[in-house]
């Protein structure tokens, strides 16, 4: 289905907001096409973007669909919105405010100490005639459980200015200074603006339903939310580079994807946006994936956001384990076990890709990369704050101990195939680092006799992956019994497994991007050699080429980093926000959005370049 007929608009034309509890996706005719009320991993109140009948909320301009101009407030997830119509210009912003902290939250309760400031449980639109006079439109249809209830709606006082949303258990208040009209399951309103007016809505989810009282405090609110991201974004340490932008951008997206009351990450905002147009490669990822820690500290670490760092880990060491002290590869952003997946088959799916999934089937896969993953962030931790908290060292050891009894074993690999387990190269390069890390952290608590022997476990890896896992072209091969390429034995070049110079290194990056590219964007790998248990040709991974930056800038290849560089910052959406993949082809945005793994791997890369000009200017 072309984009010219689609009613589903570009994935990457959706505007990102975020109060770090939940997120909204907003088209751009200015309707919220997804939002889940009231954390990331609830159903969706506004489901529109899974089907076109599963709840939207709309304001802006009555009769006109197309902006002029949508931006983010700089240095914020606030969005602006221009528009010109026949009659004048209005502009819109929206936010899910963020606001100082005044009461213990009993919406979203938290289990990490509470910040200075918190979530509202508010959107809030607010829109000002610039020039001339028109008509603005307000239309909220919410359809609760993933578009299943329609909304009751409710008057709330005799001044038509509110009225009460219910369906499933949950309750939300539109308040507006506009007149609210119920037709069906829509609350409606439509009001003349002239120049200098103003007007606001607002969605409450707050206890007692607590609202704007007016549209100087709906203003207000949204003045405080970007003073809260300002303010936050200060503290970041991002150089004066021309890669400064795309990298405050991705740490923007990744702290509106990070569930402030655990301090755990989801991996995306969405659930079940296609990785195949109009396939079955559709997944939930509003979930935490372990392997994410390590690149989550990475970029925390390196933008110098230690509190954040620090609540990640808090979050990781009170995850509940498996009988055998590993921990599972993903977790609710509760910490929850159990992310049983079903199917949604009354939705549509995003261009009729089905099913759409709720939940995720791979939370009880074996993956043995997780092990490394969590004692890769560890030391990464330890070494930045000096100290390893008493409360982690047993983590060090249980996880460890986990590397050490399942390294030798087959898995279903960094991308949970839902084919027969292999030897992954990469699960054995994770395990390494797991065994590498672990003996180091031994180091820093001076206990020799576990650093020696963990030492020892990592050689003994590190010897059969150079035996099994090099094809006879010197090249990392995807498991031991294929000579078939797989994007993730780059880690190696970033986990430090084999140095720059190393001529089996240098051969694997060649030929990822020489052969398992598509016009320079790298796949996973192919799924016509891979037994991955899916149909269906997927699109080139945007963390794979992330990636690929950062190991051509390991081997010395610094001009094809920085052109790669290049071409992903051109793809970027018009938002500067990145999915999970791109489809060459069609140069569109693929799979679920926006994708923390993806802004991870972009800073990571970044950084590399500017160590690099850096390290340059010094040498001049």
């Amino acid at each position: 289905m072309s984009s010219t007929t689609s009613p589903f608009p570009p994935i990457a034309d959706y505007a990102f907001l975020s109060n770090c509890h939940t997120g909204a996706l907003v088209a751009p005719d200015g309707s919220v096409d997804w939002l889940c009320l009231p954390a990331f991993d609830a159903p969706s109140t506004f489901g529109n973007l899974l089907d076109r009948g599963a709840g939207s909320f709309r304001f802006g301009p009555y009769g006109i669909n197309v902006p002029t101009a949508r931006a983010y407030v700089p240095g914020t997830n606030v969005m602006t919105t221009a528009w010109h119509t026949p009659r004048g210009w209005l502009m819109v912003h929206d936010a899910l405010t963020m606001g100082p902290r005044r009461a213990r939250d009993t919406v979203t309760p938290h289990t990490r100490p509470p910040a200075d400031y918190d979530a509202d449980h508010l959107l809030v639109r607010t829109v000002e005639c610039l020039e001339g006079a028109l008509e603005v439109e307000l239309v909220c249809e919410p359809a609760f459980d993933y578009g299943r209830v329609p909304a009751v709606w409710t008057i709330v006082g005799d001044d038509d200015h509110t009225a009460d949303a219910t369906g499933a258990g949950q309750t939300f208040r539109l308040s507006t200074d506009m007149l609210i009209g119920i037709e069906g399951g829509a609350a409606r309103a439509r009001h003349v603006l002239a120049k200098g007016d103003k007007a606001f809505c607002a969605l409450s989810w707050a206890e007692g339903l607590a609202s704007p009282s007016d549209v100087e405090d709906a203003q207000a609110r949204i003045d405080a939310t970007i003073q809260f991201w300002r303010t936050w974004l200060a503290r970041a340490r991002i150089p004066d580079h021309p890669l400064r932008h795309p990298i405050e951008r991705s740490a923007l997206t990744i702290k509106g994807l990070t569930y402030m009351p655990t301090g755990a990450t989801v991996a995306a905002l969405t659930t079940s946006l296609p990785e195949s147009p109009g396939g079955e490669r559709n997944w939930d990822y509003r979930y935490t994936w372990i392997r994410d820690t390590t690149f989550t500290l990475q970029a925390l670490h390196y933008l110098n956001l230690d509190w954040e760092a620090d609540e990640f880990m808090q979050f990781v060491a009170d995850l509940d384990p498996n009988t055998d002290g590993g921990l599972q590869i993903m977790y609710g952003i509760d910490g929850r076990r159990d992310l049983t997946e079903s199917t949604r088959d009354d939705l549509s799916g995003y261009e009729g890709a089905r099913p759409v999934r709720v939940g995720n089937g791979a939370f009880d896969q074996r993956q043995n990369d997780v092990f490394g993953a969590v004692l890769d962030s560890l030391l990464l931790h330890t070494a930045r704050s000096k100290h390893l908290p008493r409360r982690l060292w047993p983590l060090v050891q249980s996880q460890a101990a986990c590397a050490t009894a399942a390294w030798r074993d087959p898995d279903q690999g960094i991308w949970e195939a839902r084919g027969k387990p292999q030897h992954y190269v990469s699960s054995k390069l994770m395990g390494w680092v797991a065994l590498d890390r672990a003996a180091k952290l031994a180091n820093i608590r001076d206990d020799d006799k576990l650093a020696s022997q963990w030492r020892s476990t990592a050689d003994e890896i590190r010897a059969d992956i150079l035996e099994h896992g090099v094809s006879d072209r010197g090249v990392l091969r995807q498991h031991y019994d294929t000579d078939a390429l797989d994007a993730s034995t780059l880690l190696a070049a970033l986990f430090g497994f084999l140095p720059g110079t190393d001529e089996r290194m240098r051969k694997t990056v060649d030929a990822i991007d020489q052969e398992l590219s598509e016009n320079g964007f790298v796949l996973r790998y192919r799924t016509d050699e891979t037994d991955d248990g899916l149909s269906g040709k997927e699109g080139t991974f945007l963390i794979c080429s992330f990636w690929l930056v950062s190991a051509l800038a390991v081997v010395g290849e610094m001009g094809r980093a920085t052109n790669l560089m290049e071409r992903l910052l051109r793809i970027a959406s018009p938002l500067g926000l990145y999915a999970e993949e791109f489809e060459v082809d069609r140069a569109r945005h693929l799979g679920n959005f926006p994708q923390a793994f993806s802004h991870l791997a972009l800073i990571q890369a970044a950084s590399r370049i500017i160590l690099s000009d850096y390290l340059k200017e010094l040498s001049l």
